[in-house]
């Protein structure tokens, strides 16, 4: 069964904090939420203007709170750069506390990615390597924590179905999966329906975006990866894309969260919630014919 929910980051660029974010989500009348987490601190997200989650703060104490709003953390999102030598100086740290708070918090995976940009100096052969290295370090964790990791569509070689299957077929770990995005697979130049099926196996969590027209003129195939959709779900050029991917996820008995992605103004999050709640609705009535 297909499970709505929305990411706390929908409303990073309009200042809004983890406190504010929840509220809103939860008079969504969703039950799922996802969050980017922090390590170290932020001042932005001290005072209030930032919805990420310091590695630092008290899980239990979030977990309560996130109980009297009736949420659920579905995936908390660590994504530092996992790809090259940054990744194995600081990827790897970062996603191995992010499972540790995940654990305390009763959040079944974290989410990882690779940067915007390929890593100057090194080949794809390399690059692998080098990324091999740093999931089998986090790895170790995730099975003692029983914490998936995902991997995410986002950048130059995540977009590279060869260099993803590579990497989930080098481990063939239950511990290592796709989240994955119809937003990042579509600007990458994609057909977002073709990449789900070719991962299909590994993946256990989606990101929703869509596109706007203006945006998808402007860099389709030249970006890898978007923060979240400009205009609401199913209001730009990628709808249909979404909608195909939903249908496929059903029909092949699919079950997990979705995360919507769009600008988290009061408008866009409703029409959004509205649209994505409609499409799994017909869903579940096809499923019952």
């Amino acid at each position: 069964m297909i499970h709505l929910g929305l990411h706390t980051d929908n409303w990073r660029p309009l200042s809004v904090g983890f406190e504010a974010a929840c509220e809103k989500i939860a008079a969504t009348g969703l039950k799922h939420i996802e969050f980017c987490s922090i390590h170290g601190q932020n001042f932005i997200a001290a005072l209030g203007y930032d919805p990420g989650v310091s590695l630092q703060s008290n899980p239990r104490a979030i977990r309560r709170f996130l109980d009297k709003l009736g949420l659920k953390v579905s995936q908390i999102d660590g994504s530092y750069p996992m790809m090259g030598p940054n990744g194995s100086a600081f990827g790897v740290q970062y996603v191995t506390q992010t499972i540790r708070f995940a654990a305390e918090l009763g959040c079944p995976m974290v989410d990882t990615v690779d940067g915007a940009f390929e890593i100057p100096g090194l080949t794809r052969k390399e690059v692998f390597r080098v990324t091999c290295d740093n999931y089998r370090q986090c790895l170790s964790w995730a099975e003692d924590y029983r914490i998936v990791i995902n991997v995410e569509p986002h950048g130059p070689y995540t977009n590279d179905l060869e260099f993803m299957q590579n990497l989930f077929q080098h481990f063939e770990s239950e511990w290592l999966r796709c989240n994955f995005d119809t937003g990042n697979t579509f600007i990458a130049g994609h057909d977002p329906l073709d990449y789900l099926k070719a991962l299909r196996k590994y993946i256990v969590h989606c990101h929703i975006k869509d596109v706007s027209p203006a945006l998808a003129a402007a860099v389709r195939g030249e970006e890898t990866g978007i923060g979240s959709s400009e205009v609401f779900v199913g209001g730009g050029v990628n709808a249909e894309n979404v909608r195909a991917c939903l249908e496929y996820l059903n029909r092949t008995g699919w079950d997990g969260v979705v995360s919507i992605e769009c600008s988290g103004t009061d408008e866009n999050t409703r029409k959004s919630v509205e649209w994505m709640k409609g499409v799994v609705k017909g869903l579940r009535r096809k499923g019952r014919k």
